[in-house]
């Protein structure tokens, strides 16, 4: 699935996800025991679709929905969801547009998602299953006590990496500090921060799909993950002038995001994917960093004198060994600064040297 229809899936959980108005609607209709078959939009191409039934366009509310679905036929809304503008419809998409399905319910929904691009529901009557078609993808929308017990273990399983991804950064920061850092430190740090980007973007699924019902799930996971920012960048914008690849600090994301699950494992993938030219040995190649990482967790320093101070030395080892005159010689810099430069690297030092050795 690209992109734009994860776009789509994720608009479309949070329009049916608990606490919203369509989703006491469909619980309504599973209660009830009847089946639906319900889009949710409408345009030019869901009408040349659309045969019989009654033009309404009247405001959208649960009690409504469930009455209008115990007639034979879809019920169409708006894209906001927010009125309906069709109800006992018959839906006619292309029979040449490929299904796996076997119901026809089932078959008329996956086309007509396909066809018009528009999220569509489809309630199985005899299984009491709500299934969400977004364009070639189908997701079971589940409730919340399931969804629930699926979250609560990714979010221990993100609590075991992000300890071990703590340990690594720790030890990255010690590494650079005693100018020691290989390739092999690099490429274990990246391969953790990507691995906590993407259970933390399963859970933030998670939380979309629990809508009132995943408050504390959200709180959870920011409270795991909040402090990590852009550090995947910065790692990256540290050691990609060492790679001598040519790749820019998007391509290099793109590149170790584009890994799958087995390739993310081996550090020399890795390695590989950010630019660095793995042959034998090379991930115990020596690299140095500029000074990004370091110098965005002195409080209160604007980017721009990061960049500055890093164009200007080239080298974190050189901007640690730097006096306060030497950091006064950058533009932007001015004592004040270039002390609280000076004593945020030094602390910074003294703390990473700790935590390795003590």
């Amino acid at each position: 699935m690209d992109k734009n229809d994860d776009e789509l899936l994720r608009a479309a959980l949070a329009a049916v996800a608990p606490g919203t108005e369509l989703r006491d609607g469909l619980e309504r209709i599973l209660r009830g025991r009847t089946g639906a078959l319900i889009v949710l939009g409408n345009d030019k191409v869901v009408d040349s679709i659309c045969t019989g039934g009654f033009a309404l366009d009247i405001e959208f509310s649960a009690t409504r929905l469930r009455e209008l679905c115990k007639m034979d036929g879809a019920v169409v809304l708006d894209r906001e969801g927010s009125r309906i503008v069709r109800a006992a419809t018959q839906l006619v998409p292309d029979s040449h547009i490929e299904t796996s399905e076997s119901g026809t319910r089932h078959r008329t929904a996956e086309r007509v998602a396909k066809q018009t691009g528009f999220p569509v529901i489809s309630v199985s009557q005899s299984m009491g299953v709500v299934a969400l078609y977004v364009g070639r993808r189908r997701h079971v929308v589940e409730g919340s006590p399931t969804t629930l017990s699926r979250a609560d273990q990714a979010l221990q399983t993100l609590e075991r990496y992000k300890a071990r991804l703590d340990e690594v950064t720790g030890t990255l920061s010690a590494l650079e500090i005693e100018d020691l850092v290989t390739v092999r430190d690099v490429t274990a740090v990246l391969q953790r921060l990507e691995m906590v980007r993407r259970i933390s973007a399963e859970i933030q699924d998670y939380v979309v799909e629990l809508g009132t019902d995943g408050r504390l799930l959200s709180l959870q996971l920011e409270e795991l993950v909040g402090g990590l920012g852009n550090d995947r960048e910065l790692v990256i914008r540290d050691y990609l002038p060492a790679t001598k690849s040519g790749l820019t600090e998007e391509q290099a994301l793109e590149s170790l995001e584009a890994l799958n699950a087995v390739e993310l494992l081996d550090l020399a993938a890795g390695a590989r994917a950010v630019g660095f030219q793995v042959v034998g040995e090379s991930l115990d190649a020596p690299v140095s960093p500029l000074g990004y990482r370091l110098l965005t967790k002195v409080p209160r320093l604007p980017q721009a004198i990061v960049e500055r101070l890093v164009n200007h030395f080239e080298s974190l080892q050189r901007l640690l060994a730097a006096g306060i005159d030497e950091l006064m010689l950058v533009d932007g810099v001015g004592e004040g600064r270039a002390r609280a430069v000076r004593e945020g690297l030094s602390r910074l030092a003294e703390s990473s040297i700790l935590e390795r050795y003590v």
